[in-house]
């Protein structure tokens, strides 16, 4: 089931406030940027940069990504590894709320988002 519609502008509330935070410079952003996108029970926040190949094309580099389980109303944290897939993020594999995923990500403790 996706989000109501408040449980989703919430999440875009804070993933934008994130996101702001996170911002390279203006002047740098043509050439490396950052966003994010909600889809069904997930928020996903990826780098956006010209394609290195053809530079009129964009493309997009996953960095972190939470679906929300509405059962266990928990955030379940990956980061997407070599392989490209998603794994569970470790230690935090969980987050109770969209803040505390947006804090996890942001303190990258093991170097697993920004490197």
């Amino acid at each position: 089931m996706a989000f109501t519609e408040l449980e989703r502008k919430r999440c875009e509330k804070a993933a934008a406030r994130f996101i702001e935070q996170r911002r390279p410079p203006p002047r740098i952003r043509a050439k490396l940027d950052i966003a994010f996108r909600v889809q069904g029970q997930s928020i996903e926040i990826f780098s956006v940069r010209p394609h290195w190949q053809d530079k009129s094309k964009i493309a997009e580099e996953p960095i972190a990504k939470a679906t929300y389980n509405r059962k266990k109303k928990v955030w379940k944290v990956f980061w997407q590894r070599a392989d490209l897939k998603w794994h569970p993020y470790q230690p935090h594999p969980e987050a109770r709320t969209i803040e505390d995923f947006l804090t996890i990500v942001d303190d990258d403790e093991y170097c697993c988002f920004f490197g």
